[in-house]
């Protein structure tokens, strides 16, 4: 019998397709990447249906929707259904030696080893090396399994949490994609950013003191980016100098995207816009996916689980909500659900309907942005989603209303589940509290950052 290959996913958080070089972007941001594409196959559109990280990431790795996961907040109470089951479990049971580095959600359950690094905040130089303190942890526990894989074949999941804020690469990618005064005070792009009082804090125990131009905090993620792309160059070589990256499956897919200076959602990962909810996917395995393909068809992360199995030549009994992708990538499909239910609940609460031609979003409760309770965008003629057609096509709401509902509907009565989206009371975090009624409540409730804290580093960072 054949030895069934080692998996490795990496799972990159808050990661914007459109700011890799090998999705078209203009700056040269993921070169190491970009040829890891060329090795494999890349899927240009693959959607993150259920935003954020914690939902996302339920789909990822159990190749199940919302309504079967029953997980769709960030700030997820409990674990994961017990009925439902992880990759780590299928492939524990499959005889995996399965490991996970950073991430400990409701959806990592099942992994034999557990390991973290510090992948959040600056370190003594103020920059933050997120992917480099990954590879610390991870290169002598990728050795071990490789070591023993030629008994047991080997699962290793890492999350990476580069282009997740704070945006803090090291040197020198901090100034590769800038080259101005960050802080000219003719510059006022970034005054609606700091008046945002819910982020404010955040923004100020990161972000320069005197920051004036959006432009140098978007360099600075493109600039997280290619160091981390540079640091997963590490991981490949790793891989090849042992001889087993064309037995092992790789993927880079991300969790969920970024909106950074885009519908007043500052450099987060919250709302519905595409910036949020289109994500890169990337699949290598020699000899079963095809070099240098690239696939445009739709599909979302419920599809990956099952697409691995089959790589893998693993059976299941288990009746995914996705489908294996290898019908797409073999082109006898030329694309999944090209429409989708969407959901949201991170730092607001919402769900919608996406078509290749409409989106549509309608607030469950008021949002801390004071955004319309119903927006409706066409992607053909306003790709960026900034005109919200509501008023001149209700009936187009209407149409999209409806076959939402119907969806919603449909899940429930296969599930046997409700719709998790509307049964998250204190979803923000404030207990007892419940559903914002009011904007302003919203917007006087939610926080993040310390201001003691912002005003040390700021402090600090004058002296430096």
């Amino acid at each position: 019998m054949a030895k069934q290959p080692n998996i490795v996913l990496m799972g990159v958080d808050s990661l914007l397709a459109t700011h890799m070089s090998c999705y078209g972007y203009h700056r040269l941001t993921t070169p190491h990447i970009d040829r890891f594409a060329e090795g494999g196959t890349l899927f240009e559109k693959t959607y993150s249906a259920h935003i954020p990280t914690t939902s996302a990431y339920a789909s990822m790795l159990t190749g199940l929707d919302t309504f079967s996961t029953q997980v769709v907040a960030l700030r997820h109470q409990g674990p994961l259904r017990e009925e439902v089951k992880t990759l780590a479990e299928i492939l524990k049971d499959a005889g995996y030696d399965t490991t996970c580095v950073g991430f400990g959600g409701p959806s990592a359950r099942g992994f034999d080893t557990y390991l973290d690094y510090s992948g959040w905040g600056p370190d003594d130089t103020g920059r933050s090396p997120k992917a480099e303190n990954l590879n610390k942890t991870t290169l002598p526990e990728l050795n071990r399994l490789i070591d023993q894989s030629d008994e047991k074949p080997f699962f290793l999941f890492l999350r990476h949490m580069d282009p997740h804020s704070p945006y803090l690469p090291p040197a020198p990618y901090e100034r590769t994609f800038y080259h101005g005064d960050e802080c000219d005070p003719s510059n006022k792009s970034m005054e609606p950013v700091m008046a945002f009082k819910p982020f404010c804090d955040y923004f100020a125990t990161w972000m320069p003191p005197g920051i004036t131009d959006k432009d140098y905090v978007i360099a600075q993620y493109d600039g997280a980016i290619a160091y981390m792309d540079a640091c997963i160059q590490t991981l490949f070589n790793a891989l090849e100098t042992r001889g087993v990256i064309d037995e092992t499956i790789i993927v880079i897919n991300g969790d969920h995207g970024e909106t950074l200076y885009d519908h007043e959602c500052w450099f987060d990962h919250h709302g519905l816009y595409d910036v949020t909810l289109h994500v890169p996917l990337i699949i290598r395995y020699p000899g079963r996916v095809p070099a240098g393909k690239r696939v445009s068809g739709y599909n979302q992360h419920k599809d990956l689980v099952p697409t691995l199995l089959e790589l893998a030549d693993i059976e299941t009994d288990i009746a995914f909500d996705g489908k294996s992708l290898t019908s797409l990538i073999s082109g006898e499909i030329t694309s999944y659900e090209s429409e989708f239910y969407i959901t949201e609940c991170t730092w607001m609460r919402k769900h919608g309907w996406r078509t290749p031609e409409w989106k549509l979003i309608v607030a469950l409760e008021p949002d801390f942005h004071f955004k319309p309770p119903v927006e409706l965008y066409n992607l053909i003629q306003d790709p960026d989603e900034n005109e919200n057609l509501v008023e001149k096509h209700p009936d187009i709401v209407n149409v999209l209303e409806t076959r939402m509902k119907s969806w919603i509907r449909q899940r429930e009565q296969e599930t046997g589940l409700p719709n998790p989206i509307m049964n998250q009371g204190d979803w923000h975090g404030h207990k007892g509290v419940g559903p914002f009624k009011t904007s302003e409540q919203a917007y006087d409730t939610m926080h993040i950052g310390n201001p003691g804290e912002a005003a040390r580093l700021q402090a600090k960072s004058r002296e430096a």
